[in-house]
This record gives structure tokens, sequence and C-alpha cells, in this order.
């Protein structure tokens, strides 16, 4: 029977809850295949991992890095920001006609599709009302 208990690694971990998500996490690499820091003495793979937190073999703070990054399913990536001229060039695959000048660098003006109010309206007569029904 195991001799390690949990007033063996509180001193180690404050919190109860957070000791058992630490020893089950490392109980769990150590199923895994991940190499124990202690002899094992025939002790299975949860008294292995409370025995590596008492006897501080493993960062508690390292363990608790590791089980954050296990549950994380989507890692952002910090990716540097677009260089301005770049965005100045992909204007015009956003639908935006660039008008240039004299300097080729940089444009002088960007036009957009315009619309005349005449246009407007017949465009807005031309929209079909939804139909009413009993369920409002």
């Amino acid at each position: 029977m195991a001799r390690v208990t949990v007033e063996d690694c509180i001193d180690k971990v404050d919190n109860r809850f957070e000791l058992v998500l630490l020893a089950s996490h490392r109980a769990r690499l150590i199923s895994q295949g991940a190499a124990i820091t202690i002899d094992r003495d025939n002790d299975k793979n949860p008294v292995v991992a409370l025995r590596e937190i008492a006897d501080e073999t493993l960062s508690p703070g390292d363990l608790k890095e590791d089980l954050i990054h296990s549950l994380q399913k989507h890692v952002e990536v910090d990716e540097p920001e677009p260089d301005p001229a770049s965005l100045i060039t992909t204007a015009e695959t956003d639908g935006f006609e660039v008008v240039e000048g004299e300097d080729d660098d940089l444009p002088e003006a960007v036009t957009f599709d315009r619309m005349s109010e005449e246009e407007l309206l017949a465009g807005i007569e031309g929209l079909v009302p939804p139909e009413k029904s009993d369920d409002y």
C-alpha cells in the first residue's frame, strides 16, 4: 500500500483540487511512456506521480504549464503585422481601382463604385417585401 498521502504533497501544491489535477496529468504522461524521476518500487502510476510531487523531483509550475498546454485546442500564434505598403498593393484585389500618378510607389487616389440616387431608388423599388405569416 502506498504511504503517500495528500498531506505529503499539500505543502508543495496549496490547492488539493489542483494537486489532483497535476498528479492525474502526470500519471497519464507516465502511462504514455514519459520517464519517471524516482524509483517505481512496484507502485502504480498515480502513486508514482504523487511521490514525484512530494519529493519535488518535478516542479508543480512546470506540471501546471504542461497541463494547460495539453488542454489547449487552439494555440494562438503571434504573427507579425503586415507591412503597410503590402496593404496598398492588395487594395486592387479587394475590388478597388487604384489610380496611380507619377510616383509609382504610392497611389494618388482610390475610386469606388458610385451609384446615383435614381439607381438606388430603382434598386429599392425592385426589392420584394417578405411574405407575412401567422407566426408573427
